[in-house]
């Protein structure tokens, strides 16, 4: 019953078709970024970005006001300031090379600095809107952002199948990537412009708060499975998938915030996975 009423209305309204192929491209996008992310060890990263993307997202509503420029997107200028964010994280880990882990809550801090400071100056700006950027409002995601997202997708998809293989090699030993003649640093550089694009997409899905848990959640459930890294890649994206599709459903139904909905279904899914594994392990000690 609350599935086919799902569907009926999906059928009906434009804006919840939009909000859906928007979703199961993130959702397919998000645990691919996440693996190589979490492999890498730089999950913290995800957080850093999210929150200077939503910076420049704060300075675009301030300047669309102050120019009174209806057609100037701020989601724009959280694509500018994401990607912005992964060389300035660059240049401060130049600076801290024996701490370079550093770099990031600078980087966060200013992000949310900026986040206070504009809010402030944009007067009139409603809660429903700040917490739209906070806990996501994928329903509002437009045609104009669906084809962004669509790009974004094909040039993420294409830039991964081609360096495949180096970024796996990246991924698992630096040392024999870097003596196997790859650009170590563009690639690492490469990957992280990536991130950032991906993150800019995901502020309209699922809000700054939540954005790493997309990501990184499906792929701490994965890894727990996954023999390998293509096994993983494969449970991460299927967990993620199914975890969106069902948080549309229930949150549907429910008349509440989609994005939270999600992370949620994909915590669920992580303790069940731990718990069959601890099950398996006392198992097999008992044999």
């Amino acid at each position: 019953m609350y599935l086919a009423s799902f569907f009926r209305a999906l059928l009906t309204y434009d804006f919840i078709q939009y909000a859906l192929v928007a979703g199961i491209i993130v959702g397919f996008l998000a645990p691919i970024i996440g693996t190589i992310v979490v492999i890498r060890r730089l999950s913290f990263i995800a957080d850093t970005l999210s929150h200077f993307s939503l910076a420049g997202v704060c300075i675009g509503v301030f300047l669309s006001k102050l120019i009174n420029w209806k057609v100037f997107d701020p989601l724009f200028m959280g694509i500018v300031f994401s990607v912005a964010g992964t060389f300035l994280i660059e240049r401060l880990r130049g600076f801290y090379k024996n701490y370079k882990e550093l770099s990031m809550p600078i980087v966060m801090s200013a992000g949310i600095a900026l986040s206070g400071l504009f809010i402030s100056l944009s007067n009139n700006i409603d809660s429903k809107f700040t917490s739209s950027l906070l806990y996501g409002s994928i329903y509002s995601v437009s045609v104009g952002n669906l084809i962004t997202i669509v790009i974004i997708a094909a040039v993420v998809i294409t830039f991964l199948s081609l360096m495949y293989k180096k970024i796996v090699t990246l991924c698992f030993d630096e040392v024999y990537a870097s003596v196997s003649g790859i650009n170590v640093k563009l690639l690492q550089l490469a990957i992280t412009v990536i991130l950032a694009l991906v993150i800019s997409l995901f502020i309209d899905i699922v809000g700054v708060l939540l954005i790493a848990s997309l990501m990184i959640i499906p792929v701490a459930s994965a890894i727990l499975l996954g023999d390998s890294f293509k096994n993983t890649l494969v449970c991460a994206v299927a967990f993620s998938e199914v975890s969106l599709l069902l948080g549309f459903i229930i949150s549907f139904h429910a008349n509440v915030t989609t994005g939270p909905v999600i992370i949620l279904i994909n915590i669920f899914i992580l303790i069940v996975i731990m718990i069959f594994k601890r099950i398996r392990t006392n198992v097999k000690k008992e044999k």
